[in-house]
């Protein structure tokens, strides 16, 4: 049995999966977790990562392995190799106004010529999570550390890096080693799926100078071999997959294909298609990424997804399960009670001072109930908009899947398609972007033209009438947010 490994270096932890590299069945596994920040030491990552291998038996019977990460989050390193400091991760908004800034400069003052340009340019408008607008954070916030910077890399990129024997000390020749994918690369805000090369005068132009970037592994490539690194793998030249963003890898662990959706409720809601053609929408609802098979994966991402749920049930003071047991208890529409939910800001619609606000509140909808069933329609109303947003820029959306933490909910399964208006496909708990990556990894040892095909791992299709008020009285509020405090 020929064996790989596929790792999900996610905002809360490092999971690793070791499988069967023709069959896909699974053989061992472990996690780590991560520290619960908007800023890290990429170091605790690589502990993390250490720590998740131990836990699934070691990778020194393993062939191949590939990095799914989060995305986004800026990693900067010096000349000699070394973090610059703490990453900033994709949830980090203090950005936001370098986004603003950024857009109106490529517009020449004007934030919708502005908007369009970036849209033009790289196929997405920036918002506080790209790693572009943080570094134009750094240019002006920290100008000793932006003046340091000799490379820029993504915190999958520099696991990848580190795997391959790189970091502290590499200098110019470590540098040159790094490399990426299209689909993580496509978040960085200097990237561009229209063109598949890099918009280094866009860097420049957040930056203020150039810098090394990695180099863009095609999909099913090999990135390279790893080297000696103890308690990762104990087999140097095991090869590595290119690796991929957590939402790319995800769509490649989960087999989809040309109009399948993915919804997937977990820290944020993402919203992601795969596309045969690239899309670029001026509003910047919706960001057009790449995949990891070489096409493409427009995506329109929240903020507040199960932080909702966690937020709700903290307030009831009541576990996830009697949350969900409240919010079906209650009707749908929760009689007129609206929960708009940017609870922490929002990136889709781009709010990142906005707060949540409950509406409609009357004396006969202010009961547990129907606070909880405000709480996961708000939710789920706001992916909705995620949806409409994606068909706007002509996806074919054909198959709903949901994913993530939030679908293990009751409510969320049962109320999901009367939302969303269509029949939902709740694939069987995994760890979708640990499978992609170990699925990316058996392509690159296999050196095929295609993925391997694994078997479904099945799952069940949640139906329900369509609850078209629901959205209706939603989308008369959003909007009526009010802004936090400085």
């Amino acid at each position: 049995m020929t064996l790989i490994a596929g790792v999900d270096s996610s905002t809360q932890s490092c999971k690793v999966v070791i499988r069967d590299a023709d069959t896909g069945a699974l053989v061992r596994s472990g996690r780590a977790s991560h520290p619960d920040r908007t800023e890290v030491d990429p170091e605790r990552w690589w502990d993390a990562l250490g720590a998740a291998v131990a836990d699934a038996g070691g990778l020194a019977d393993v062939d191949a392995l590939a990095v799914g990460g989060q995305q986004h989050g800026l990693v900067a390193l010096d000349a000699d190799g070394a973090v610059v400091r703490d990453a900033l991760l994709w949830n980090d908004t203090r950005s936001a106004g370098a986004a603003g800034d950024l857009v109106r400069e490529l517009g020449d003052g004007d934030p919708e010529a502005g908007a369009a340009a970036w849209a033009k340019a790289i196929g997405s408008v920036p918002v506080a999570s790209l790693t572009v607008t943080k570094l134009r954070w750094l240019r002006d916030a920290e100008p000793a550390n932006a003046a340091r910077v000799a490379a820029v890399a993504l915190p999958h990129d520099w696991l990848t890096w580190r795997l391959a024997g790189h970091g502290p000390g590499s200098g110019a020749a470590g540098l040159a080693a790094l490399t990426t994918d299209r689909s993580d690369a496509s978040g960085t805000g200097y990237w561009s799926p229209l063109t598949d090369d890099y918009r280094r005068d866009l860097l420049e132009l957040a930056l203020g100078h150039g810098a090394v970037l990695p180099r863009v592994v095609g999909a099913g490539a090999r990135a390279g071999g790893t080297a000696d690194a103890p308690g990762r793998t104990a087999r140097p030249g095991t090869v590595l997959g290119a690796g991929a963003g957590d939402n790319a890898a995800a769509a490649l662990g989960l087999g989809m294909v040309e109009g399948d959706v993915a919804i997937s409720i977990g820290t944020s809601g993402v919203v992601s298609a795969v596309c045969g053609t690239p899309t670029a929408d001026p509003s910047g609802l919706v960001a057009g990424f790449a995949d990891a098979t070489g096409a493409f994966l427009p995506l329109a991402c929240t903020l507040n997804a199960s932080r909702v749920l966690d937020a709700a049930a903290r307030m009831l003071g009541v576990d996830h399960a009697g949350l969900s047991a409240l919010a079906l208890a209650a009707p749908a529409g929760a009689d007129g009670l609206v929960l708009v939910p940017y609870l922490e800001g929002e990136r889709t619609p781009n709010k990142p001072d906005a707060t949540g606000a409950l509406h409609g509140l009357r004396l006969a909808n202010t009961t547990p109930a129907h606070v909880a069933r405000a709480a996961v329609e708000g939710m789920l109303c706001a992916l909705a908009d995620g949806i409409d947003a994606l068909r706007e820029q002509g996806v074919p959306v054909r198959r709903v899947l949901l994913i993530g933490g939030g679908a293990q909910s009751e409510a969320v399964r049962r109320i999901a398609p009367a939302v969303f208006g269509l029949d939902v496909s709740i694939p069987a708990p995994g760890e979708y972007v640990a499978n992609g990556a170990a699925r990316q990894a058996a392509w690159a040892l296999a050196g095929t033209a295609s993925p391997p095909e694994w078997a479904s791992s099945g799952g069940t299709v949640s139906a329900a009438e369509p609850t078209p008020q629901v959205r209706t009285q939603y989308a008369a509020v959003r909007d009526l947010t009010a802004i936090r405090p400085a």
